[in-house]
C-alpha cells in the first residue's frame, strides 16, 4: 500500500482551515506585539497538540520574504505553548491530591466513596452505593474544577440547597443521599487545574471543539475580567456545507464521496468496514480514520485489519478489565473464594504455570507405541477428568474423603487449598496487595503478567509492585497507599475482589502506537482538525448513533441544568455538529446493520435524513472482493486402530464400536470424549443418576432392617432420597423439578417392589463394579443391581428412566442391544437372568425381561473377541454410523460426515 501523495495532503481542506487559524493568530500577535512564548493555545483534545504545532511551523514557512513574523524576525524559532487543559495543568501546578480529594482514579475514589458512605451512616449499603457515588462525583468533576478554588465550596453549598430541597426524600432517599455526598465531595476537592487560575499568559487562544468545556470557559472569563482582550477564541471547522475534499462521487455514493453500506448483521458490518478501510488504503488514501461508535464492533474490525498487517493507531483503547491479563487476575481471586465452584478453581489452575507445568507422577507412562497426544496425563489434567467424572461441582476442601481421586490429584488440591486459604481473612488494602502479589508469584502467574503490556498496566492500576528485586520500601504498595486513610480500612475477600473488579473496569488500556500508522481509531468528535484522507464510520444504526443521545449518570434533566452539566439538547447539538463535520471529509464510508439478535434495526436518524436529502440514492456495492476456492470435498475416514489396543472394555465402549467403528476409534482409542460440564442445569440424565443412587441406598437399608410394611419402606426410601441428594451436592432449588415428580415415582416403585419380592427374590448388591477377563482384554462395568431368585438363580437388573416404548424396543431388538448381555458376561454363572426395570415419572414401574440371556451372552463374547482381533489385524474403522447414532454423536465434527463428497 502506498501513502497518499504530498500534493493531496497539502491541499487537504483541514490543513487549509489550520492555515487560516494560524494566520489569524499570527496577525493578532503582530497587532499586539506579543512574542509567541507569551501565548498559550488550548486545543480541545491532546491529540491535536502536535497537529497545531505543525500548522504553526507551516504557517511560518509560508510567510513572504521580508514580511517578518509577529514580534520581530527572531520569533520564527519560537512556538506558542500548545496544550490541552489536562496537559497544561499537569505541567504547571505540580499538584498532589490529599485527603478526600476527588482523584478521577477508580482505585482511590472507590475507597473514598466507601469511606464517605460510612461517615454518612450508609456503610451497610456501601458495596452497592459506592460505584454509584463515584460515578456521580466524576460527572460533577468538570463543573467543579471550573469553579475558582476560593469559591468552590460556596458554589457547592448553594447548589445543594437549590437542587435537593424539593425532592421527595422518603421515596428517593438513596438517590438524594448519593447526590448530596457527590456534590459535597466534588465541591470540597482540589484539582490539578486549580493552578491555571493563577496563570497569566499574554494571550490565551482557545480552539473550540464541538462541546463546551467548563474549565476553558471559566479560564477565558477569568482572563477577560483581569485584562480585556487577553482571550481569543477560534474554530477549525470548515464553512457550513463546504466539503472537506474534492472527491468525485462514484456509483452508489451520496454526494462528495459519501458511500452508504447496509449490512445484514454484526459480523457482516465488521467485514464490510474492514473491507472499506482496505479499499481506501489501496486507493492511496492514508491515514484512514476508523470512528469508534461501537466498542465491540471496533475491536472486531481492528482484529480483521490486524490479520492483513495494517498498522493501526488506537486512540480509544478498551477497558482494562477485558484484557486477558485482567481476566487471569480476576480468575485467581474468584478461585480463592471459600465457596468457589470447581469450574472457577480449575480455570485458575489451568492459567497457573506452577500447576500446568507439573509433570506426570514418576512411573506413569503412556501405552507403548501410543502417539504423543496420548502421553500420560499431568496431575492437573487427571484431576479435571476425575472431578468431571465424579460430578464434583463444589471444589473439595478435604480431598481424602473424595473417593476416586488419584494421589497426585489429592496433593494438587492440598497445595491449591493452602494458597486459597491465605486469601480468606479480612485485612488492609496494602496487605491484600502484598498477599495477592505473593499468590501470583507462588503459582508463577506473576512472570506471565509482567511479560504482557496489558499485565503491566493491570499491576500499575492496582498499585502492585512490578520490580520484586528492588528494595521493599520502593516496591511495597504501602508507598502508594501509606498516606491514603481509606486504604487502612479492613476489607473482606469479597470487598477486595469487588474493588479490583471496579478498578479494572474503570481503567482504560491502549496498545503501543506504530511509528507510521495507516489507520487511526478515534471517537467521532475527534475527527475535528485531523487531516485524514478517508473516514470509515461504522455502527450508524439507531442504537449506537441516536439523534438524541442518552445522558450519562442518574441526574434528572432539572438537576443537570441546575448543576451546569450538559443536557440532552447540548449532547444532541454537539453530536449533530460532529456528524455534519464528518460528512465533509474527502471520502467517507457510512455503515449500519439492519438486524441484531433476530430483530429489525433501523439506520440512525442522521443516516435517514442524509438519504432523504439525496433522494434515496442507491447503496454502495459490497467492498469485499470475492475469492474463488477450489472444491475440496472430504471422504469417509477409515483409520486403523491396531496401535491403540484397549486393555479394558465397557458396555458403552463396545456399543460405540457396534454403532460406528470410527466413533469407537475417536472417543475410546484416541480418548477424545467430551468433558462433562460441572455447573449446568440438571436434566433427565441427572435425574437418572440421582434415582440410581437413591435406590441403592434404599435397598442397602432395606437389606439391613428387613422392613416389610409399606409405611416403613416409604420412610426408608425418603431417607435414601435425601442421602442421594446430599451425595450429589444438589440444593433444594435444583432438586425442585425432581421433587415434584418424586411422590408418583416412589409410589410406582414400591408397588413394583412388593410384586417383585412376592415370589422370593432377594436383593444381593447394587452399584457394584465387576470385571471379567476375556482373551487379551478385560470386560468392566458397573451393575445397577443383582438379585437372587428363590431357586438360587442370579438376576441382573438395569434401571431405566426412559419411556416404556424405548425400553420395549431394546428387548425387541434382540442381539442388537448388547447392554444386558454384556452385564451378564461380567458374572461367571450359568443360572442367570437379566431384565430392564423401567422406573418412569408418568407410568408405573415395569420389568422388561430379556429372554435367553445365556445364549446372547455367549454370542456377545464371541463377537467381542472377533471384533478386537480384526482391529489388531489392521482392519479399517470407517464411519458407518447412521440415523439416531449420528444425531447426537460427539465425534461427528471429527468424521466430517456433513461434508463428504
Amino acid at each position: 500500500m502506498r501513502d497518499i501523495d504530498k500534493s493531496h495532503q497539502q491541499s487537504h481542506p483541514v490543513l487549509t482551515a489550520w492555515a487560516q487559524v494560524m494566520a489569524r493568530l499570527h496577525a493578532t500577535l503582530a497587532e499586539r506585539a506579543l512574542h509567541p512564548s507569551q501565548v498559550v493555545v488550548l486545543v480541545p483534545y491532546a491529540q491535536l497538540i502536535q497537529q497545531a504545532r505543525a500548522a504553526w511551523i507551516a504557517a511560518y514557512e509560508g510567510v513572504p520574504a521580508g514580511a517578518g513574523g509577529p514580534a520581530g524576525a527572531g520569533a520564527a524559532s519560537f512556538l506558542p505553548r500548545f496544550e490541552s487543559t489536562m496537559n497544561w495543568a499537569r505541567a504547571t501546578s505540580g499538584f498532589a491530591p490529599a485527603g478526600d480529594d476527588l482523584r478521577l482514579d477508580a482505585a482511590f475514589d472507590i475507597l473514598t466513596a466507601r469511606d464517605l458512605l460510612h461517615r454518612a451512616g450508609l456503610g451497610s449499603h456501601a458495596g452497592v452505593l459506592a460505584p454509584q457515588l463515584m460515578e456521580a462525583a466524576w460527572s460533577l468533576a468538570a463543573v467543579a474544577a471550573a469553579q475558582t478554588p476560593q469559591h468552590r465550596s460556596d458554589w457547592g453549598g448553594r447548589l445543594a440547597e437549590a437542587v435537593f430541597t424539593q425532592l421527595p426524600q422518603p421515596a428517593l432517599a438513596f438517590e438524594v443521599a448519593i447526590g448530596r455526598i457527590a456534590l459535597a465531595w466534588a465541591s470540597s476537592s482540589s484539582f490539578a487545574s486549580d493552578g491555571l487560575f493563577q496563570a497569566a499568559p499574554g494571550l490565551l487562544v482557545v480552539i473550540d471543539g464541538f462541546q463546551a468545556e467548563p474549565l476553558v470557559d471559566a479560564l477565558a472569563t477569568s482572563l477577560a475580567q483581569n485584562a480585556e482582550g487577553r482571550c481569543l477564541r477560534l474554530a477549525i471547522a470548515a464553512a457550513a456545507g463546504e466539503p472537506l475534499g474534492d472527491a468525485t462521487p462514484s456509483t452508489g455514493t451520496v454526494g462528495h464521496g459519501v458511500a452508504l453500506h447496509a449490512a445484514e448483521d454484526f459480523e457482516d458490518e465488521a467485514e464490510r468496514a474492514a473491507a472499506c478501510v482496505l479499499q481506501r488504503l489501496a486507493e492511496g488514501r492514508s491515514p484512514v480514520g476508523l470512528v469508534a461508535l461501537d466498542r465491540q464492533l471496533t475491536r472486531r474490525v481492528r482484529a480483521l485489519l490486524g490479520e492483513q498487517g495494517v498498522a493501526i493507531r488506537d486512540e480509544t483503547g478498551w477497558k482494562l478489565s477485558t484484557t486477558r491479563a485482567a481476566a487471569r487476575l480476576m480468575g485467581s481471586l474468584r478461585a480463592c473464594r471459600w465457596d468457589a465452584p470447581s469450574d472457577d478453581v480449575l480455570d485458575w489452575l489451568k492459567n497457573a504455570p506452577a500447576f500446568v507445568d507439573r509433570p506426570p507422577p514418576a512411573g506413569v507412562q503412556a501405552a507403548p507405541g501410543a502417539p504423543a497426544a496420548l502421553s500420560a496425563p499431568t496431575p492437573l489434567v487427571q484431576l479435571e477428568r476425575d472431578l468431571r467424572r465424579l460430578g464434583q461441582r463444589d471444589w473439595p476442601s478435604e480431598p481424602d474423603r473424595l473417593a476416586g481421586l488419584s494421589l497426585p490429584g489429592q496433593e494438587l488440591i492440598r497445595q491449591a487449598n493452602a494458597w486459597r486459604a491465605s486469601m480468606h481473612k479480612a485485612r488492609s488494602l496494602s496487605q491484600w496487595l502484598l498477599d495477592l502479589r505473593e499468590l501470583l508469584a507462588c503459582c508463577e502467574q506473576w512472570r506471565v503478567l509482567m511479560a504482557d503490556a496489558a499485565g503491566r498496566a493491570v499491576a500499575a492500576a492496582l498499585g502492585l509492585p512490578t520490580e520484586p528485586h528492588m528494595p521493599q520500601e520502593a516496591t511495597s504498595p504501602d508507598s502508594v497507599w501509606r498516606d491514603f486513610a481509606p486504604a487502612a480500612t479492613r476489607l473482606t475477600a469479597a470487598e477486595f475482589t469487588a474493588w479490583v473488579s471496579q478498578t479494572l473496569e474503570a481503567a482504560n488500556y491502549s496498545p503501543t502506537h506504530p511509528q507510521h500508522e495507516q489507520v487511526v481509531i478515534l471517537p467521532l468528535a475527534q475527527l475535528l482538525g485531523r487531516p485524514l484522507a478517508a473516514v470509515v464510520l461504522a455502527g450508524c444504526d439507531e442504537q449506537r448513533l441516536p439523534v438524541s443521545p442518552d445522558v450519562p449518570g442518574a441526574w434528572t434533566a432539572l438537576q443537570r441544568a441546575a448543576l451546569g452539566l450538559p443536557t440532552r439538547e447540548d449532547l444532541a447539538r454537539a453530536l449533530g455538529e460532529a456528524w455534519h463535520y464528518a460528512l465533509q471529509f474527502p471520502c467517507i464510508d457510512i455503515l449500519w446493520r439492519t438486524s441484531q439478535g433476530g430483530e429489525r434495526l433501523l439506520p440512525s436518524g442522521f443516516v435517514q435524513a442524509l438519504r432523504q436529502q439525496s433522494g434515496a440514492a442507491p447503496l454502495a456495492a459490497d467492498p469485499r472482493r470475492p475469492r474463488e476456492l477450489a472444491a475440496r470435498p472430504s471422504h469417509m475416514p477409515r483409520p486403523l486402530g491396531q496401535a491403540l489396543a484397549l486393555q479394558r472394555l465397557s458396555a458403552s465402549a463396545y456399543d460405540d464400536l457396534r454403532k460406528c467403528p470410527y466413533r469407537f476409534f475417536a472417543l475410546r482409542q484416541l480418548k477424545l470424549a467430551e468433558a462433562d460440564e460441572l455447573d449446568v442445569e440438571l436434566g433427565k440424565r441427572d435425574f437418572g443418576n440421582w434415582l440410581h443412587r437413591a435406590l441403592f441406598h434404599f435397598h442397602q437399608a432395606l437389606k439391613t432392617l428387613h422392613a416389610t410394611e409399606r409405611d416403613q419402606q416409604a420412610a426408608l426410601i425418603n431417607q435414601a432420597a435425601q442421602q442421594a441428594t446430599a451425595d450429589l451436592g444438589l440444593s433444594a432449588a435444583e432438586f425442585l423439578p425432581f421433587a415434584a415428580a418424586w411422590p408418583k415415582v416412589r409410589a410406582g416403585y414400591l408397588d413394583w417392589l412388593a410384586d417383585h419380592l412376592s415370589d422370593g427374590k432377594v436383593f444381593v448388591e447394587g452399584e457394584t463394579w465387576k470385571d471379567m477377563p476375556l482373551g487379551s482384554i478385560t470386560l468392566v462395568g458397573k451393575l445397577d443391581r443383582i438379585d437372587r431368585a428363590a431357586d438360587g438363580s442370579c438376576l441382573v437388573i438395569d434401571y431405566k428412566t426412559e419411556s416404556r416404548a424405548s425400553t420395549s424396543e431394546r428387548i425387541r431388538s434382540g442381539n442388537e442391544d448388547t447392554q444386558l448381555a454384556f452385564y451378564a458376561a461380567l458374572i461367571d454363572v450359568d443360572n442367570i437372568g437379566a431384565a430392564y426395570v423401567n422406573v418412569g415419572e408418568k407410568e408405573a414401574t415395569k420389568t422388561f425381561a430379556q429372554p435367553a440371556i445365556v445364549p446372547m451372552r455367549s454370542q456377545l463374547a464371541e463377537g467381542i473377541l472377533d471384533d478386537m482381533q480384526r482391529i489388531a489385524d489392521g482392519n479399517e474403522l470407517p464411519a458407518l454410523g447412521e440415523g439416531f447414532a449420528c444425531e447426537f454423536c460427539a465425534a461427528r465434527g471429527l468424521c466430517r460426515k456433513d461434508f463428504w463428497a
